[in-house]
């Protein structure tokens, strides 16, 4: 902090994929930057550690990407997710400008490897992470410390001065200690309000309280706040969240993705009365996984439970947690703290149901039940060869689509007009673009480019 000029060109809020998107993309035009990271340096990065791919636009293979992933048939993706819940021309820019980030990414330090197979088989839309995201934020820490870049960790950013039209100052906490931060720009690149559980109770009613949170523990919505206090424009709903189905033995904080369950296609769910409550054969695991959380929010005391038997178990990648087993339904039951007479009738009456046809495990295969009031509609294959095996289902909350209304240029605005020096990106601001739903790989996609964008027109401002 010693060396620090008295005032930086730009002052970046957060330390994740779109902070540092932002923060390159405005060293490279010249810009003196500051990132100003909540978190240790251990534990820096954000929910951007926990991520595995990007989603990306293109015409032909490009890199790891297999065919083609066209601008069309990306954004009828995106909405049959949101429902129609989304800003057509900010999400079809965000669609247009993924195809010159892969390479843009690449050039910076991210390396890529083919897509992994099973239910997350994307070789055509999703560009995996060599390493995860924890090598891709390490990258970009070397690419930005390369270009000359402060990172100050434990930055806790408690108030942002907002005179008028523009930003003055931030008022900070770095390892304890307050401090002023002077900047000619801000990009604010600090997350959703996930972490502060009672924010999300006094949204979500009492049962939030049992959600857990696989992402960072640091995404506390303080500066989301302060600026909807101050009067910037916000979008979204706070009850809406990329929330999945994890694992109900994963930690209260920061699990990560290795806490998610994917079996829930070759499975049957039932909550905690034996009842199943949704199509768990509805579509291909990546368009349906992020609707699961909110599903299972829905049922009593926030639980459901995922039933598979053996011909399932290698279908699916593994939770970093073993199944439960049992040689029969009843004692899986029992063993899950259901009732096991219940369990077996529900599981009796879909297998029953069950039609036969040719089972596709990685594309839809119209294997449906027939006659059930809740039906399968693909996958559906009786239950019926021993051992069974059986995950608690807690929703796990990602990140919270509340956030800062921006425009193409990423800036924030308020009633009275945009505010000149300050900009978004990355999940702070999703709720734009993500009205309800989820699709694998976007949020990265989101970040990655209103980064780029917002350190342009920082770096272009300053200057």
């Amino acid at each position: 902090m010693k060396n620090w000029p008295a005032e930086f060109d730009l002052a970046i809020v957060g330390g994740g994929n779109a902070a540092l998107c932002a923060a390159i993309t405005a060293a490279e035009a010249g810009a003196k930057v500051l990132i100003l990271e909540g978190a240790p340096q251990t534990y820096r990065g954000g929910n951007s550690r926990h991520t595995r791919n990007f989603r990306c636009m293109h015409q032909g293979p490009l890199s790891v990407l297999t065919g083609s992933y066209q601008e069309d048939e990306y954004f009828h993706d995106l909405m049959l997710v949101t429902k129609g819940k989304t800003d057509e021309d900010l999400a079809r820019m965000t669609i247009r400008a993924s195809e010159e980030c892969l390479p843009w990414m690449q050039e910076r330090g991210v390396r890529f490897q083919p897509s992994l197979s099973g239910t997350l088989s994307l070789s055509r839309t999703n560009a995996f992470f060599l390493g995860g995201g924890k090598a891709l934020v390490n990258a970009y820490y070397n690419t930005a410390q390369d270009l000359g870049v402060e990172v100050a960790y434990e930055a806790q950013v408690l108030h942002v001065h907002r005179d008028a039209n523009r930003i003055t100052h931030l008022d900070t906490e770095i390892a304890g200690v307050p401090k002023r931060i002077l900047a000619r720009g801000f990009v604010l690149a600090s997350g959703g309000f996930q972490a502060d559980l009672d924010w999300l109770a006094r949204a979500w009613g009492p049962a939030a309280k049992n959600f857990l949170i696989r992402g960072t523990p640091y995404n506390r919505g303080v500066v989301l706040r302060d600026m909807l206090d101050q009067g910037a424009d916000s979008v979204g709903d706070p009850t809406q969240c990329h929330a999945v189905a994890i694992d109900g033995r994963a930690p209260k904080y920061d699990g990560g993705i290795v806490t998610r369950l994917d079996c829930v296609p070759f499975s049957i769910v039932v909550n905690k009365n034996g009842d199943r409550f949704h199509d768990e054969g509805e579509d291909v695991w990546p368009k349906r996984y992020a609707i699961w959380g909110r599903l299972v929010a829905g049922q009593p005391d926030q639980v459901g439970y995922a039933l598979i038997d053996s011909k399932s178990i290698d279908l699916f990648m593994p939770s970093v947690f073993p199944p439960i087993v049992a040689n029969s339904i009843a004692e899986l039951g029992e063993k899950l703290g259901l009732e096991g007479q219940k369990l077996t009738q529900t599981v009796t009456e879909f297998n029953a149901a069950c039609q036969p046809g040719h089972f596709h495990p990685t594309e839809l295969d119209g294997i449906a039940t027939k006659g059930l009031a809740q039906p399968k509609t693909n996958w559906a294959r009786p239950l019926d060869k021993p051992p069974y095996y059986g995950y608690q289902l807690r929703p796990g909350v990602t990140f919270t689509y509340l956030g800062l209304k921006v425009d193409a240029r990423a800036q924030v605005h308020s009633p009275e007009g945009p505010i000149t020096n300050l900009w978004a990106a990355g999940e702070i601001m999703a709720g734009s673009i993500l009205g309800q739903g989820y699709l694998a790989g976007f949020g990265m996609t989101i970040g990655t480019v209103f980064g780029r964008i917002a350190g342009k027109e920082a770096a272009a401002y300053v200057a």
